[in-house]
């Protein structure tokens, strides 16, 4: 069992409570940040009626001094970060014509701006502990073209270049970044995706595995990278999709 700290963004639902639940399994103590109080008082509850410790600590990563002060309490509940990882993130799905800059810098703020400054706050304590991880969640999305996803396959594109560059620079204190780039995974925000046969059906045609992901894959993937990999493995992305990327 880990005795270590780790950082989950976008902890309240979906993938990120996933995330934070296994790695609360594993004896990781957590920090769920997200921007619904109530989805993550209701995660923290979760996690500690199963044995495990979390704290809930609102948090706009799109706002510097919000990420400072997630930090500042995790360090000051905990004494230390161990881990972060970098979930937070919103989709769109419009035709390039028909975006506007608002909605293009929304999404870029939350999948890209959010990152970073959740990496820098991170960094530079595993700086000072000289050791560290960062496992940001990209997307298949970031590595294929997807008509209608202009903003959102250009966000996570960023998102594996920037792991890439970061894994550059920390692997000189001891720390590593890597990345996880899920395809379709089982969750509430696609429920109405999936309810709907014929759009099912048209997705799964394009998954080798002709199924969905769930949620559990993507987290065990995530706590291997978090805590287990070798320290020798550092700039890479995961890829998780049922082999939709591969063909």
């Amino acid at each position: 069992m880990s005795n270590k700290v780790a950082v989950v963004t976008g902890a309240g639902r979906g993938l990120g409570l996933a995330i934070a639940d296994d790695l609360a399994a594993r004896g990781v103590r957590v920090v769920l940040a997200g921007r619904s109080s109530e989805h993550l008082e209701s995660a923290a509850a979760g996690i500690t009626a199963a044995g495990g410790t979390a704290v809930a600590v609102p948090t706009d990563v799109t706002d510097a001094d919000s990420v400072t002060h997630l930090f500042a309490t995790a360090n000051e509940a905990f004494g230390r970060v161990d881990v972060l990882v970098n979930n937070a993130g919103i989709t769109t799905q419009v035709n390039v014509v028909d975006l506007d800059e608002t909605e293009w810098d929304r999404v870029f703020d939350t999948n890209v701006r959010g990152m970073f400054l959740c990496t820098r706050a991170a960094g530079r304590l595993f700086a000072e502990a000289r050791s560290g991880r960062v496992v940001n969640v990209a997307s298949v999305f970031g590595l294929l073209g997807r008509p209608g996803f202009s903003a959102y396959c250009a966000s996570k594109g960023a998102v594996i270049n920037f792991t890439r560059s970061v894994a550059s620079e920390w692997s000189r204190f001891g720390a590593q970044v890597n990345a996880v780039a899920p395809g379709y995974i089982s969750t509430d925000i696609n429920a109405a995706m999936r309810a709907d046969e014929a759009l099912m059906a048209r997705v799964l045609q394009r998954i080798p595995a002709r199924r969905m992901g769930e949620p559990a894959e993507l987290a065990n993937v995530v706590g291997y990278l978090a805590l287990d990999a070798p320290d020798f493995l550092t700039g890479q992305t995961v890829v998780l999709d049922g082999g939709e990327s591969s063909v």
